[in-house]
């Protein structure tokens, strides 16, 4: 059974740079007094988690398949992929450490559905940083017109 797999366990309370390719970055967890964000907004550890959890295509294609089927084995999973089940298991192991799968024990099979709220956060993130972009490229765009129009405005009076 993949650490975690009853879904009680995550990287979030062990810190990212304990896992695989985690590459932890050592700042405070979500709701800690420290914790860092964009603008204020999501704590960075988590985003980390999930996206070196989306590095992997093959992490990737094992949500695709999980959004599409709902719950599922790493049996039917690894059916579904070019991989041994033992590998789906760790990979599921990694998707449940960053919170984008839970499992959940049934008989003697754990089955596997995509949680969205670690997602969503993440997603909401990169939507504050892309707004954030928009307003500094704004802010140059400006600066460059106003430029440009002063330098237009020079060229006149000299001719």
């Amino acid at each position: 059974m993949a650490r975690g797999a009853t879904g009680d366990g995550s990287a979030r309370a062990r810190g990212a740079a304990s896992e695989p390719g985690g590459g932890g970055v050592g700042v405070a967890a979500a709701g800690d007094a420290g914790s860092v964000g964009i603008a204020g907004s999501v704590a960075a550890e988590p985003v980390d988690e999930v996206l070196a959890a989306l590095a992997d295509p093959t992490r990737r294609r094992l949500l695709d398949v999980l959004a599409a089927r709902g719950a599922a084995s790493a049996t039917d999973l690894a059916a579904e992929l070019p991989v041994t089940r033992q590998a789906v298991v760790k990979h599921l192991a990694v998707l449940d450490a960053a919170g984008l799968v839970t499992g959940r024990r049934a008989g003697r099979e754990v089955r596997y559905e995509v949680r969205s709220a670690a997602l969503d956060a993440t997603a909401r993130w990169m939507a504050t940083l892309a707004a954030d972009w928009d307003r500094r490229l704004a802010r140059i765009k400006a600066v460059a017109e106003a430029a440009e129009a002063a330098e237009a405005a020079a060229h006149q009076r000299d001719i």
